[in-house]
């Protein structure tokens, strides 16, 4: 069988990078075009072609095509593309939960919405933050465990690649290197509209920091419990949930690290219990942000939508 033709629009970007690499793993697919303004005519190693401007791409060559724009430039790709008839996978903010353009597009949290994906047309792909949130409080809150009332509060860390490739003076090494600071105070941060729209009888406190290394997110989550619920009742949930899901590891004891999850396309789930505090579980979710939280969920959703094993070409 013929690989399926496959492009990339904004191609030379951490995501789009991350987009080719896991791409060229999976040999059911071909990248027919990846584009880059800034590097049209150069080589891809990655692709194994010339990265080409975006107007001179052919969208009638390709089955699917993948958005890895900054936020605000994939909206009218995506029309585009549409129109032509070409499935599409976006993994800017241009149409997830709160952009005003979610009507169009299924929310593409694959190990949740995969009867949904696979007949979708346009898919959004879901952010790095939201995804380990969701996906760690998502079972929890479907079988009443969580204690109605008081907030969950989310400490969230992340690699300096979730700010994109476009240079930022605070994102230099020289002021990133030794340092740990948090962001976005106030719980204001654009992740939480996504996490709203997911688990929306859940109050969200969100505080994200960035962490001094390129990739990986971890998320601490203080989880008030029903009376009776211990860390391990939330493991047997996670258990029941995601036992058989390929793309998600829950840890029989301890909590993970970002070692566990760096270079992968796995959520790694953990809990422990708090001395003194019995209504109160400790959960830990690490990812990667460019795998688990970008490309790899974004092929996770490609092979749903194109009636690939859901597995396929997944780093896990």
């Amino acid at each position: 069988m013929a690989p399926t033709a496959i492009g990339v629009v904004g191609a030379t970007g951490y995501t789009g990078q991350e987009m080719l690499r896991v791409l060229g793993g999976h040999g059911g697919v071909q990248v027919v075009f990846a584009t880059s303004e800034r590097e049209a005519g150069e080589p891809s190693g990655l692709a194994g072609l010339a990265f080409s401007r975006g107007d001179d791409t052919d969208l009638d060559a390709v089955d699917l095509v993948f958005l890895c724009l900054p936020h605000g430039e994939a909206a009218p790709w995506a029309e585009r593309a549409l129109a032509a008839g070409i499935r599409v996978i976006d993994l800017t903010a241009d149409h997830r939960p709160g952009s005003g353009r979610e009507a169009d597009a299924v929310y593409g949290m694959a190990d949740l919405n995969a009867e949904a994906v696979r007949s979708a047309r346009l898919v959004a792909n879901p952010g790095c933050y939201p995804t380990g949130v969701t996906l760690a409080l998502a079972p929890l809150v479907r079988e009443e465990l969580v204690e109605p009332g008081p907030p969950v509060i989310v400490n969230a860390a992340s690699g300096v690649t979730g700010a994109g490739r476009t240079p930022k003076r605070d994102l230099l090494f020289a002021e990133v290197f030794g340092d740990f600071k948090a962001y976005s105070t106030g719980n204001g941060h654009r992740h939480l509209l996504e996490m709203r729209a997911s688990l929306p009888e859940v109050p969200l406190l969100f505080q994200p920091h960035l962490l001094p290394v390129a990739r990986g997110i971890l998320e601490t989550i203080y989880l008030p419990v029903a009376p009776g619920v211990d860390a391990a009742a939330v493991r047997s949930a996670w258990e029941r949930a995601w036992g058989t899901a390929p793309t998600i590891r829950v840890l029989a004891d301890g909590v993970p690290s970002l070692d566990d999850v760096v270079g992968t396309d796995l959520l790694a789930l953990g809990a422990a219990d708090n001395a003194g505090l019995p209504g109160l579980v400790t959960l830990v979710a690490a990812l990667d942000n460019l795998g688990k939280g970008a490309a790899g969920q974004a092929l996770h959703n490609m092979n749903l939508m194109l009636g690939f094993s859901p597995e396929r070409g997944l780093r896990c």
